[in-house]
């Protein structure tokens, strides 16, 4: 899992008015519903919008293997766990990338 900083001079407003990190946050807030409304609204910022293809992508993921019969329990609480830390990350401003989901889409 890699993490990358922005350092204090490059938070920037994202096109929505949010600051970037309060954006990336919100991309998280209702997993891929959010992820979805931030791919379409946002124009500029290159940092949200990665949060918001991770969000879409990861939580789209997690929701279709939930539905598996007796394991799908284990991927709704490793969404949860995915959820928060990823919200906080996105909130403190780093660009955490998942291992497979975060090449996915940086790639």
């Amino acid at each position: 899992m890699e993490e990358k900083e922005q350092s204090s001079e490059e938070k920037e407003q994202s096109s929505t008015g949010l600051e970037e990190n309060v954006a990336a946050f919100v991309c998280y807030l209702l997993g891929f519903v959010t992820g979805i409304v931030f791919l379409v609204v946002e124009k500029k910022s290159s940092f949200v919008k990665f949060h918001a293809k991770q969000s879409t992508i990861t939580f789209l993921i997690i929701l279709a293997l939930s539905w598996i019969p007796v394991i799908g329990f284990l991927f709704w609480i490793l969404g949860i766990i995915l959820w928060l830390l990823l919200m906080i990350k996105a909130l403190q401003g780093k660009r955490y990338s998942l291992p497979i989901v975060g090449k996915l889409v940086e790639g």
